[in-house]
């Protein structure tokens, strides 16, 4: 099944897929100058723009906060239903690890894995129960540094895990400031699907050219980097 890439999501058939949101970063003592709920509105504004689809599905992590929902949560989130709704897209949230406090501000569908054709959507945190030929998730935030710059990255490798391809992507929330993936080894992700970084190939949205530049695979990479 083909897929498109855009601005840390991804498209597979009629379905939007993005992960790792993490709504009320901003309100942590972490917040930077910039507002993560104006940025990711507008930014899932666009993509549902250009993309039009039936269906949009938040691959985990959709609240920042274990243990807290400030009060601008609830509303950030109501206003990502409301775009959705309005577009004519169905929001779908498949819990990660940080949505242990989705019930107090998400009343809509959840599903721990969501199928699309031949693809599963899921956090990543754990190990997917329901076979499939590919797998797309998040969790692990990849960037990945080129040239002294950092870039959030999708992390793709075929037959990858149980004989499926593997699509990881990175956090769509720009306040993370993500994991850099050029050395590290299977064990220093915390997402079990990933057992064999080498295979896995970068792929980095280019804001300015609205396209994707890929690069070979991290085992033949890192001795270019």
């Amino acid at each position: 099944m083909e897929q498109t890439y855009d601005d840390r999501a991804i498209v597979v058939a009629d379905t939007l897929v993005l992960a790792d949101l993490h709504v009320g970063k901003g309100s942590s003592n972490l917040e930077l100058p910039i507002g993560d709920s104006t940025d990711t509105i507008e930014r899932l504004t666009g993509l549902l723009d250009r993309h039009d689809p039936s269906t949009v599905v938040v691959a985990g992590d959709l609240l920042h906060s274990f243990s807290t929902v400030p009060h601008t949560v609830e509303d950030t989130v109501e206003s990502i239903r409301q775009r959705c709704r309005e577009r004519g897209a169905r929001l779908v949230v498949t819990p990660g690890n940080h949505d242990t406090m989705l019930d107090a501000v998400w009343t809509g569908p959840t599903t721990d894995e969501y199928t699309v054709g031949d693809t599963v959507v899921c956090h990543g945190h754990g190990a997917p129960t329901a076979d499939a030929d590919r797998y797309i998730v998040g969790h692990d935030h990849p960037i990945i540094e080129i040239e002294g710059q950092r870039q959030p990255c999708y992390l793709v490798a075929e037959d990858a895990y149980r004989g499926a391809d593997i699509v990881m992507l990175p956090a769509f929330n720009r306040l993370l400031a993500g994991v850099e993936v050029n050395q590290m080894s299977a064990t220093d992700f915390q997402s079990p699907l990933v057992t064999d970084t080498d295979e896995f190939r970068p792929l980095v949205w280019n804001d300015a050219g609205e396209e994707t530049l890929e690069f070979p695979p991290l085992g033949e990479f890192r001795g270019m980097l």
